[in-house]
């Protein structure tokens, strides 16, 4: 039998090969999030988006995720992403008040939008047309943006029916607009990281918190509140980040698949998947262990004096600072997301 020999010119061409089309190395991506791997909303949003990116690049790109804070914490997450502790990682803009105070605007009181679903898209559509936000990201490449729903007033021992009811309690609000309304509105506003809010409510170092349907789930913050108060609320937003060195490392088909599941697309997958699926959901947990005749409407007259004090003095407050700070066209871009937001 004639020996084959794998000569030196075989050899390259098998090399070239392997290294070649004929071999595509796997690329693993790490993901950091905050939230408990075990929660309803990494279950049914976060895990499920990181498939359909694995999915969109054939099996190209394989997903690492560290939940729970193992690998950056929630609060240090956009520095992480930046240096490259983390390729990708879950960024909550409420730690970070002033960073981004173009983006804000989504996170003014009483907004247009009703679902986190719209909120996002929103958001994402607001971050395509307006330079001035664009360059709140430029240390990084945003895959996508989603918001909650407007929040709901959750209190631990005394129900909030009247802005009289809430003057000077402590409540937990992130930063911004947020922690204006609730200035604006007598209470007096407490940044604390979310996993820090279930001891606080529990020990009174707060006497209630801003929080999605999802949270009080997921957080179990019906165990320590009594009481449920649906108010005009600023909704929070997030992004999700990643390294721009890494992406910009990235093939460009790569690049690609991974934008054909972010976007305006992956923002509203994420804001359905991450709040808006869950508000029924939460509301059937506080009524299964009989707190659900504490979930508190306002009036309609009463919503109006919410949102005439706590609202569009806001509005007006951040569109004077906008312009303060060169943003010229800081009033046209209130006005397109309420005109956004409103849209079907």
């Amino acid at each position: 039998m004639k020996k084959f020999t794998v000569t030196p010119l075989i050899a390259l061409a098998l090399t070239l090969f392997l290294l070649g089309d004929g071999y595509t190395k796997q690329i693993t991506l790490r993901f950091a999030h905050q939230n408990p791997e075990s929660g309803l909303s990494s279950k049914n949003c976060v895990s499920p988006w990181l498939k359909q990116v694995e999915e969109a690049t054939g099996g190209k790109v394989k997903i690492q995720p560290y939940y729970g804070q193992t690998l950056a914490k929630g609060k240090d997450m956009w520095n992480a992403v930046k240096m490259g502790i983390t390729d990708i990682g879950w960024a909550f803009h409420g730690y970070w008040p002033g960073m981004t105070p173009v983006t804000d605007v989504i996170s003014l009181p009483a907004m247009s939008f009703k679902s986190a679903e719209k909120g996002s898209e929103v958001l994402w559509k607001l971050y395509e047309k307006y330079p001035a936000i664009q360059d709140e990201f430029k240390d990084v490449k945003v895959l996508l943006f989603y918001t909650s729903p407007p929040y709901t007033l959750i209190t631990r021992e005394k129900p909030v029916k009247n802005l009289d009811d809430l003057k000077g309690m402590k409540i937990r609000m992130t930063g911004g607009g947020p922690t204006d309304m609730m200035k604006a509105l007598g209470g007096i506003p407490m940044l604390i990281p979310m996993p820090d809010n279930y001891i606080s409510l529990q020990k009174g170092v707060i006497d209630g918190m801003g929080a999605p349907w999802e949270a009080i789930h997921v957080w179990r913050f019906y165990e320590v509140v009594d009481y449920y108060t649906e108010v005009p609320f600023p909704a929070v937003y997030f992004s999700i980040i990643m390294n721009k060195r890494k992406w910009d490392s990235l093939p460009e088909d790569i690049q690609q698949a991974i934008m054909s599941v972010g976007g305006v697309e992956g923002s509203k997958f994420w804001g359905r998947h991450f709040f808006d699926d869950m508000r029924q959901t939460g509301i059937e947990k506080v009524k299964s262990i009989g707190k659900g005749d504490n979930i508190i409407e306002l009036t309609a007259e009463e919503r109006q004096k919410w949102i005439d004090l706590g609202g569009k003095p806001v509005w007006e407050s951040w569109v004077a600072d906008m312009e303060k700070k060169g943003v010229a066209n800081a009033r046209e871009i209130l006005n397109t997301t309420i005109e956004l937001g409103q849209q079907q």
